[in-house]
Order: structure tokens, then C-alpha cells, then sequence
């Protein structure tokens, strides 16, 4: 899966001289977290709440509520835009996106092809299209965790139990817990009752659990 497959479309963007005021009113209409700024087809800054929020009248300043109304009428974002905006192409793939979005503490990347800003992806984008297809949340079916069922041997015999009671594989990840010597293995299968399938892989040593969904 790559960002252009899990990025927003048809970006609303500003130019850096629409006023902080103007900015605040586009984001909450739009309930947006997140505003490129674009001059002149170029992308030079993005807005985003926090920013906002740091500007918003509070009782720390001495100015009173219409004198700082009257000066964020008057101020254009590039006095507050953050202006290194961590970009990626479309065809970047989704991990390579998480691993810069991580690594660079944003919540947030621009996607930008041939200069032009085509789309923006979230945490929520990753969590939403991503993480949650990955363990199935929402789908139909039963969740089983196997305890040392992630190594390649136990994962075999896994699976072909898994196939000899004729269920369907859903979802599968491996995972491997804080100081575990073992990979464990989730696996969600497309029926609600599962006990001969647990029955059977408890018969062969493996300890197995429901998992809530």
C-alpha cells in the first residue's frame, strides 16, 4: 500500500497572506487539524491547530480580547505557519510514511508531485485504512492468539489446522511481546465458535486464547 492510496484528495490550501483569523474559520468549518499554505502553486508552510492555539487569546497575554482580535485580523499566516513542512510523493509506501512521520514527530505528511500538493495523509489515515484492515476490527469472525505460533514450524501447523476445520483466514499478524522469547501469532478466522479448532491446538501443547475485537 502506498500514501496515494490512503491520502485526502483535493487538499483545501491558503496562500501565506490569509489572515490567522481567516485560517481559524476555513479549519473549524471544515473541522481540519491541518492547512497547507500555497503561493503561487508552491507549498511554503502548513497551519495547524496547535499553531493556532499558541495565538488564541489567553490570560497569560496583557492584550485585552479586541486588541488581539484586532491584530489576528490583521496578521497573515506566514508569521505563523511552520514552514519546514516534512512532504512525500504518492508513491511512497505506506511504511517508508510512517517510519518519516515518526521519525520526524509529526502527525501529519503533505503529499506533493511535480511541486503541487495532491494530498495529505494523517495518523488517523494510517490507523483508519491501514491498522485497523490489518487486525480486522469491525469484521465478522473470531480472534485466536497462539502463543509461540508466530515461529515458522508452529505457524505451519497453525494454518493447517486452521484449513482442516475449514475456516477462512481473515486476518494474520505476528507480533512479539516486550521480553519474549517467542513470536506469537493472531489469527482471525471467519466463524464465531472455534472451540474444536482451540481444542485441537491445545491437544498439540499450544496455549490459545480468545482475543477480544
Amino acid at each position: 500500500m502506498r500514501v496515494g492510496d490512503i491520502m485526502t484528495t483535493n487538499v483545501v490550501t491558503v496562500p501565506s497572506s490569509t489572515t490567522i483569523t481567516d485560517a481559524k474559520r476555513i479549519m473549524e468549518a471544515h473541522k481540519f487539524r491541518r492547512l497547507p499554505v500555497v503561493d503561487k502553486g508552491k507549498l511554503v508552510g502548513i497551519v495547524t491547530e496547535r499553531r493556532l492555539e499558541s495565538v488564541s487569546p489567553s490570560k497569560a497575554t496583557s492584550l485585552t480580547v479586541w486588541e488581539l482580535s484586532y491584530l489576528l485580523d490583521r496578521t497573515p499566516v506566514r508569521e505563523i505557519m511552520e514552514k519546514n513542512v516534512i512532504t512525500v510523493s504518492p508513491e511512497m509506501t505506506a511504511e517508508e510514511a510512517v517510519a518519516l512521520a515518526q521519525s520526524h514527530k509529526v502527525g501529519s505528511l503533505v503529499a506533493v508531485e511535480d511541486g503541487r500538493v495532491v494530498g495529505i495523509v494523517t495518523t488517523n489515515d494510517f490507523f483508519y485504512k491501514i491498522i485497523n484492515p490489518v487486525l480486522g476490527l469491525g469484521e465478522p469472525g473470531t480472534r485466536i492468539e497462539v502463543s509461540g505460533g508466530g515461529e515458522s514450524k508452529a505457524l505451519e501447523e497453525i494454518i493447517s489446522a486452521v484449513n482442516r476445520h475449514g475456516l477462512k483466514i481473515a486476518t494474520i499478524h505476528i507480533y512479539t511481546l516486550p521480553e519474549a522469547t517467542a513470536k506469537d501469532v493472531c489469527i482471525h478466522v471467519d466463524r464465531d465458535n472455534v472451540d474444536q479448532l482451540i481444542g485441537m491446538l491445545e491437544a498439540k501443547g499450544y496455549r490459545v486464547v480468545l482475543r477480544k475485537r
